[in-house]
């Protein structure tokens, strides 16, 4: 049933739950740029009853959703009020009842980019509010790539071909993306095969679509080039900080990571600022299709206040504070309008690049059971690129046990 307003459990339609508004306390994964305390002290301040209490929870996306279970499944003594969820969290949280249903009407999904909008509902009903959206960009060191009189690889073949040819010229390591066995790695690996035309999953996780020939390229194009050698060994051990300080430490010509490493790739101190670029990921024939990324701000179904609850979430998608999250944050907002500053794209240049990326991203297998899923992808890709079976192997591999959690 969908939720009126902010009308809690047990609540008649359209009447305010007793005790809707009051302090609050919102969970997230740790804040690397440090920008969120500031956006929540504006709040704080103009909000004396209403005040927001920040959880920081761990760097990594697996440990970070891992402690946000626990917490909700203590029921009413879950800690958490307001989520700030990894956009593909959205349909486990809403299928297994720890978020509540919100109403269209009350956020402004009209004025964000429309694709992000997408990955915050689940089965037909908005779960969630899209608070910061993600796409992968191909970082490349545009300073080499002149020297070489080349332009920046728009195919898998280009990249292949620069990757093992001018970055040993300029004693550098090829291509590198985020390929430890965690969340990363299902990223990259989605973005591989949805870039050669194929799926991993279809029907909200109810039908396996990955056994296909454009799996089997996607999965193989990576196995290839640590095979070769233009991705690095190391690059096997990479999340993204490692693999964005490889990048800025001026030790590889191309990196897939998000716009967050254009922009310390780019400041004082990095070896390589000043000489840098971003393109969309490329694909096997032409531009290839990125995995949208970013998070999304979930009510707690156990919230003690969700009408200030719902107002937060209101403030944080704000024009005004969502020009704050990419200043301060480097992370990409939401609202549409601001990838068409002149005065934002002068101070963040790539966010042409990124919104033609975000407009042409595809989420990220929508499942229930999400996180078995994404362990499926991690260990059965990173056998592949370490060599421990073939691409056709693994990707015949991953149908059988896909099958086997979409049938629990």
């Amino acid at each position: 049933m969908v939720l009126t307003g902010y009308v809690a459990a047990g609540a008649q339609a359209g009447e305010p739950p007793e005790g809707g508004r009051g302090p609050l306390t919102l969970a997230t994964a740790g804040d690397l740029t440090g920008y969120l305390g500031p956006l929540l002290e504006g709040w704080n301040r103009t909000h004396p009853g209403e005040k927001v209490t920040l959880v920081e929870l761990p760097d990594s996306a697996d440990e970070t959703q891992a402690q946000m279970i626990t917490d909700l499944r203590d029921g009413d003594r879950s800690r958490f009020d307001v989520l700030n969820i990894d956009v593909n969290w959205t349909p486990e949280f809403a299928a297994a009842g720890w978020i509540r249903p919100l109403p269209r009407d009350r956020f402004p999904l009209k004025s964000f980019l429309q694709p992000v909008v997408d990955t915050a509902t689940y089965d037909g009903q908005l779960y969630a509010v899209p608070y910061v959206t993600n796409a992968g960009l191909l970082l490349y060191r545009k300073d080499v790539l002149a020297k070489e009189g080349v332009e920046p690889p728009r195919t898998w073949a280009e990249l292949e071909r620069y990757a093992k040819t001018i970055a040993p010229k300029h004693g550098l390591d090829g291509y590198a993306g985020q390929f430890l066995p965690y969340e990363g790695l299902t990223v990259n690996a989605a973005e591989a095969v949805y870039s050669a035309g194929g799926s991993i999953l279809g029907d909200e996780g109810e039908r396996v679509t990955v056994d296909s020939a454009a799996a089997r390229e996607g999965i193989g194009f990576l196995a290839r080039g640590v095979r070769e050698g233009w991705i690095p060994r190391q690059a096997l051990t990479y999340k993204e900080e490692e693999s964005k300080q490889a990048f800025q430490d001026g030790r590889l010509l191309f990196l897939r990571n998000w716009p967050y490493a254009y922009v310390g790739a780019s400041a004082p101190g990095s070896k390589v600022a000043g000489k840098i670029g971003a393109v969309p990921l490329p694909g096997p024939d032409g531009p290839g299709t990125s995995v949208l990324g970013g998070s999304n701000l979930a009510v707690s179904a156990h919230a003690r206040h969700p009408d200030s609850a719902a107002r937060l979430i209101a403030y944080l998608t704000s024009e005004r504070v969502q020009r704050q999250v990419l200043t301060r944050g480097a992370l990409p907002p939401v609202r549409a309008d601001l990838y068409q500053d002149p005065a934002l794209i002068r101070r963040f240049p790539y966010l042409p690049t990124l919104r033609t990326s975000v407009l042409a991203a595809e989420p990220r297998p929508k499942s229930p059971r999400y996180d078995q899923v994404s362990l499926v992808v991690q260990a059965v890709v990173h056998d592949a690129m370490a060599g421990h079976q073939t691409p056709a192997a693994a990707v015949r591999r991953l149908a059988r046990e896909l099958a086997v959690i979409s049938h629990r």
